[in-house]
């Protein structure tokens, strides 16, 4: 599978981006999808992720409530929609697929897209 994540950008706190994660290659329907992020001296860390089936699950603490992916089957892609970014949103973002059900833990992914660089800042 290939990947080739879009959307990133510069934006003040408060403000919105949605970041997208097109695949190719592969049966996408068959592959759960994850975004992950990391910033600059950290370690990558989860954000969200969603299953073939459509489940979701996220970070509860950084991003829940403020953060949602969703994914187009007819498109090959999935979307991460952020809402109210803060300063501590900004990172590089990547996406990462592996089949079937998805996982909270980057080393279970097999694909990876190039990373999106989201900056917030006022």
């Amino acid at each position: 599978v290939q990947l080739q994540a879009s959307g990133g950008g510069l934006v003040q706190p408060g403000g919105s981006l949605r970041l997208s994660c097109a695949a190719s290659g592969r049966t996408f329907s068959n592959y759960a999808m994850g975004w992950f992020r990391r910033a600059p001296g950290k370690e990558r860390e989860f954000v969200a992720a969603i299953g073939w089936n459509g489940a979701t699950t996220y970070d509860a603490d950084s991003v829940k409530g403020r953060f949602t992916i969703s994914r187009d089957s007819a498109k090959n892609t999935v979307y991460l929609q952020m809402n109210n970014l803060k300063p501590e949103d900004s990172a590089v973002y990547y996406c990462a697929a592996r089949s079937w059900v998805y996982s909270r833990s980057s080393n279970e992914y097999n694909y990876w897209g190039q990373g999106t660089q989201v900056t917030v800042s006022s």
